[in-house]
């Protein structure tokens, strides 16, 4: 009687230890979180911004003259340069579109 009842426990742990073995890896399958508004609102990838030389052509064609410098950020362009109106500024340019997003006089010529 003990033979038989110690196997019959053996084999109800194993039946129980080999399901959980199969079972874990439907439980622990990693899911993507949803996006929060935080992801939603993020910036362009870069594989889809503008080259500098496009977006220097734009700005060209808007106007701005005698380019300084440019910089790529981590989601814009910082750009120095001249206005149409002759002042040295300092914009940020974004990055799919080429609108100027902010910009900071530096000095009137």
């Amino acid at each position: 009687m003990r033979a038989t009842t110690l196997i019959a426990t053996l084999a109800l742990s194993g039946g129980l230890i080999g399901a959980g073995a199969a079972i874990a890896p439907a439980f622990a399958q990693s899911t993507a979180p949803a996006a929060t508004p935080a992801t939603a609102t993020a910036p362009a990838a870069q594989s889809n911004w503008l080259s500098i030389k496009d977006v220097l052509g734009k700005l060209e064609a808007a106007g701005y003259t005698d380019f300084r410098e440019v910089e790529r950020d981590k989601d814009k362009y910082e750009v120095k340069a001249t206005d149409p109106q002759g002042q040295r500024v300092k914009m940020d340019v974004d990055p799919v579109t080429a609108d100027v997003l902010k910009t900071e006089v530096k000095r009137s010529k």
